[in-house]
């Protein structure tokens, strides 16, 4: 396999750069050296890692008043801007506070360094205060776990957290600094170059080998997952056209094809659009670009157990973790593809009639389902109005809420190839939407950020809106709100001994309400007639750096497609 070290060579040390420097000015210093740009988290007691890069111009810091929803917002981040972040934490409930968000930003993937500190020595095991064994909280989350005791570890250990978070998969890590380190000085170094992906490519006879098993494929299909968010993958729509197959991707692949090509046909799995799945159960031979497909990616559709399977991953781990893999290539997601595509361009393989005709009857179908009135589906009329407002070019943030998820099924939302997708990982936090759409939006503060979310997780992270007002950040919060939670009041509703008097909520203040005491704007959408202007200024809003919570009434039977189609 051959590696591809994108840095380049050692800085000369800066002008008015000390050759000595406290702990976390060198924290900060080694962040700012290896290309972090954003450190989120709430100032300690004593002056720490916020503080310190506060003074560094190349360091952007924004606070935000709740750990749980600042490593929301940092999973969001990054996902949003392609780069790792920083979390500033403390031992004890502020990292205890976190872990919720940890656990989702684990789940997908993220390049995301959690740096936080240990209590003294001393008194470890004598009753400590907010002493915490964080290291054993997150190791089974964490790519790399690491506590610096020395001061001489210091910056060789912050460097590593980076290069192993953007390196390992991506991933979290997490760097624990002893109390006493924080107290010493340390040597810095001149500046080292940014860290940069490693991008590498499987053996020249394994290409061969993939591309002769697409070339004979009479039923390909591809399948983009959340590792292709990491890769320049332009490529994917020249391959596809190629091969004459369809393009589906996971729910955190969204975007790795324009959905307006004719070769997307959405998300797949749990949140497939009918008639969709006769192209996944006929396909006999599945590329995998980046997704280990997990359990929601399978649900629905049987030939992935039977058909020959190409899997592109750069982690090794990867292969055989959701299906059988018959050819497993180690590596980048967008250098394979463009290396498959000039493999199948030299000799191009011959187009299945069949297969071409299913998939243009299939395209027609799909649109069917996205034509729904505000009587008929408020849910699917308001996706649609903002998807013509906001036009290519804004960042969508979901939850994975009973009516919300009707935004993963494409063409009710069909996303250009300008916009970018927030999305839960497998663990789905209640919560994680309002949390990750601060994040989102300080990561691309030049364009809309749309949340689609639910009005029981809208109030677990109320307090983001807190943070939204303070740093002047358009965020749409579009709440469907059907009186308490949805998934476990329908699966209940069919249980003869189903209590659904707990899955009721009754709010004193509604979500339009929260918002203007928040110092944003707020609006119901009850009916068709409000719908286009509200969503209309709610857009103007945004570009203003105002936040706006839109709530839409939802009656329980506006049900996404994946959820009947579940049987539930």
């Amino acid at each position: 396999m051959n590696a591809v070290n994108q840095a380049g060579p050692a800085a000369p040390r800066t002008p008015g750069r000390p050759a000595r420097a406290g702990c976390w000015q060198a924290v900060a210093h080694t962040l700012a050296d290896a290309g972090v740009r954003m450190v989120l988290g709430l100032p300690s007691d004593d002056p720490g890692l916020v503080d310190a890069a506060c003074a560094l111009p190349d360091l952007e810091v924004r606070i935000v008043g709740d750990q749980r929803i600042a490593s929301c917002a940092a999973a969001g981040y990054a996902v949003a801007r392609r780069e790792p972040v920083v979390l500033a934490l403390n031992s004890g409930p502020s990292f205890a506070n976190a872990v919720a968000g940890l656990l989702e930003a684990a789940s997908l993937s993220v390049p995301l360094v959690v740096i936080t500190t240990r209590v003294p020595a001393e008194h470890i095991g004598q009753g400590a205060f907010q002493y915490l064994e964080q290291r054993r909280m997150v190791e089974s989350l964490a790519g790399w776990t690491h506590l610096v005791e020395r001061p001489e570890q210091l910056v060789w250990a912050v460097r590593r957290a980076v290069r192993l978070a953007v390196d390992g998969g991506p991933a979290l890590t997490v760097l624990e600094i002893a109390d006493e380190v924080t107290r010493c000085e340390v040597e810095l170094p001149p500046a080292g170059p940014p860290v940069l992906p490693l991008r590498s490519l499987p053996p020249a006879a394994d290409l061969d080998a993939a591309a002769s098993a697409l070339r004979a494929a009479r039923r390909p299909l591809v399948v983009a997952g959340g590792g292709t968010r990491w890769s320049d993958v332009r490529g994917l729509g020249a391959l596809a056209d190629l091969l004459a197959c369809p393009v589906f991707t996971t729910a955190a692949g969204r975007g790795a094809l324009d959905e307006n090509h004719e070769r997307a046909f959405g998300l797949l799995g749990l949140y497939t659009t009918p008639p969709a799945g006769e192209l996944l159960d006929g396909a006999d031979t599945l590329l995998l670009l980046g997704s280990r497909l997990e359990e929601t990616a399978r649900m629905g559709w049987d030939s992935w157990r039977t058909a020959r399977v190409v899997q592109v991953d750069p982690r090794a781990a990867a292969f055989g973790e959701g299906c059988p893999v018959e050819f497993p290539l180690l590596g980048d997601a967008g250098l394979v593809v463009d290396e498959l595509v000039a493999r199948l361009a030299a000799e191009p393989p011959e187009p299945d009639a069949a297969w071409s005709a299913l998939q243009r009857r299939v395209a027609g179908a799909q649109f069917e389902h996205a034509a729904a009135d505000f009587a008929a589906s408020p849910v699917r009329a308001v996706l649609r109005a903002a998807g013509r407002e906001l036009g290519d070019g804004f960042t969508l943030v979901q939850e994975n809420g009973l009516h919300d998820i009707w935004s993963y099924h494409y063409p009710v939302l069909a996303l250009g190839r300008e916009s970018a997708v927030v999305c839960p990982g497998e663990q789905t936090l209640m919560g994680f939407g309002l949390g990750a759409a601060l994040g989102a939006a300080l990561a691309r503060p030049d364009r809309p950020t749309l949340l689609v979310t639910g009005d029981s997780a809208f109030r677990m992270s109320v307090g983001a809106l807190d943070a939204l007002r303070r740093h002047g950040l358009g965020v749409i919060v579009v709440v469907l709100d059907n009186g308490g939670f949805g998934w476990p009041r329908r699966l209940r509703a069919g249980r003869p001994d189903g209590v659904l008097a707990t899955t009721v909520w009754e709010a004193a203040a509604p979500p339009e309400e929260i918002a203007t005491a928040f110092g944003g704007t707020g609006a119901v959408v009850d009916g068709p007639e409000a719908l286009a202007g509200t969503l209309r200024q709610a857009a103007e809003q945004a570009r203003k750096g105002r936040f706006s919570v839109v709530r839409v009434p939802v009656p329980d039977d506006d049900v996404p497609l994946g959820i009947r189609a579940a049987g539930h």
